[in-house]
């Protein structure tokens, strides 16, 4: 008889999912502090799904149940469905060009009468599931070359999809996965690459084109000098210097020039010199924000401005902050998306350094408890999804919480649990929950 019942609790890791509860409590109340009005009843308007908090509860609620099915299923259900879930997710993101609805700049959104969706969102469970899969097929080398293509193309291909569709933030998102790859064999040189291009473009931004050519130029020619003696005994070598200069330089001269007028919107390309301290802002953003002025915008919509209110919000909580429902920049405004993007400042105000610390030391021990649970998978699929919601969570973490302090340009990605919206906790939720089904299979098999 006793064979019969559901064990739903049988080897789930109770730590992630009391975790899981807090961070979302957390976030339910941090909203409800930047959002509630006086006067309101509490009680009726948490129960009356019309205010932000109320409609997280609600999220919260079906994220709940979502969590139960998800522990209730065959971790192997994940495994053998995880291709048709990537192809899903490519379906709806390609549904939002015909469909979408524009909110605030991005098209990204496919609105469902009072709800919205937003499939970029989404689609990282899916690239997840499928990287996973991909990475712990028997026939996948992953030394090889062409393994590695794949595997970035998997990653990279809702990305791409997402800058159509004037979501950079969310696209950067995806990048995260290749730490993923990194742990299977991925070559530390492509990291350093990546790092390389990410100096190579903040570079081009801080200083003049001419100088950064001639230090560049520079630096090949000591290079050629030092090696001269390799030089002469592997003539590749020197033609590897050139094309490495030839490169940089023209992602210098080229392609950053390029991506900032054409591909960047204006209103990112001004965050991105905000961050960075410059008061250069190219011809098409200026040309913008001439428009804005002329038409009466709102001063909330720069950029800057955002950042400069959100820090004066941290700063004024000082050591413990001045208490629920008495932070004066959030509670009257004066920091834009303080429930979404710039929640992080809310609970700053609110609960001052002491409160965001210990909000910063659940997330830490989160990410390290995902990390174990990752390391002790017997299976190279669930170790790789672990390291992908790891990979997910760390870098919305630190974005996030970065550009509410101004070292990070304002790209719009939510804070994990925290941030207002129903498709991001959602998200979150099933991104964790499939973990912790698959960890629990793991306990199983050990018994």
């Amino acid at each position: 008889m006793t064979q019969k019942k559901p064990e739903i609790s049988k080897g789930i890791d109770w730590l992630v999912v009391w975790l899981y509860i807090i961070l979302v409590s957390i976030g339910i109340l941090s909203i409800f502090a930047a959002t509630y009005r006086e006067g309101d009843p509490i009680l009726q308007s948490f129960l009356s799904f019309k205010t932000d908090y109320s409609r997280q509860l609600l999220f919260f609620g079906i994220g709940g149940v979502l969590a139960v099915f998800i522990l209730l299923t065959d971790s192997k259900f994940f495994t053998a469905t995880a291709n048709l879930w990537y192809a899903f997710g490519m379906i709806l993101l390609l549904l939002v060009f015909p469909f979408h609805t524009q909110v605030k700049g991005t098209q990204s959104i496919i609105r469902f009468g009072a709800f919205q969706l937003q499939p970029a969102e989404l689609c990282k469970v899916f690239v997840n599931l499928a990287l996973a899969k991909y990475l712990s097929r028997v026939e996948t080398d992953f030394s090889k070359t062409r393994s590695q293509l794949i595997a970035a193309a998997i990653a990279l291909a809702p990305a791409v999809i997402s800058i159509m569709q004037h979501e950079t933030g969310l696209a950067l998102v995806y990048f995260s996965f290749f730490l993923v790859m990194f742990r299977e064999g991925l070559p530390a040189g492509v990291l350093i690459i990546g790092f390389s291009l990410a100096v190579l473009v903040v570079a081009t931004l801080l200083m003049e084109p001419n100088t950064l050519a001639i230090i560049l130029t520079a630096v090949a020619a000591l290079a050629i000098y030092l090696l001269r003696r390799q030089i002469k005994r592997r003539r590749r070598l020197l033609f590897l210097i050139m094309g490495i200069w030839f490169v940089c330089v023209g992602i210098q001269r080229f392609a950053v020039p390029y991506i900032f007028d054409n591909v960047l919107q204006p209103y990112q390309v001004k965050r991105i010199y905000d961050t960075i301290g410059k008061d250069y802002i190219p011809k098409d953003a200026r040309e913008a924000l001439e428009i804005e002025q002329t038409s009466g915008t709102k001063k909330k919509d720069d950029g800057d401005y955002n950042v400069k209110q959100s820090k004066i919000a941290i700063g004024s909580g000082g050591l413990s902050g001045k208490g629920l429902l008495k932070g004066t920049q959030t509670r009257y405004e004066f920091v834009p998306e303080q429930r979404t993007d710039f929640i992080f400042c809310t609970i700053g105000e609110g609960f001052g350094f002491i409160g965001s610390t210990v909000l910063m030391g659940i997330y830490f021990l989160l990410l390290m408890r995902i990390i174990t649970i990752a390391e002790r998978q017997r299976s190279v699929f669930s170790r790789c999804y672990a390291y992908g919601v790891a990979s997910v969570m760390f870098f919305h973490i630190a974005i996030n919480i970065c550009m509410t302090v101004g070292l990070a340009p304002v790209i719009g990605i939510p804070l994990p649990f925290i941030s207002y919206g129903g498709t991001a906790l959602l998200t979150f939720t099933v991104l964790l929950f499939i973990m912790i089904r698959l960890d629990a299979d793991r306990q199983m098999v050990l018994r």
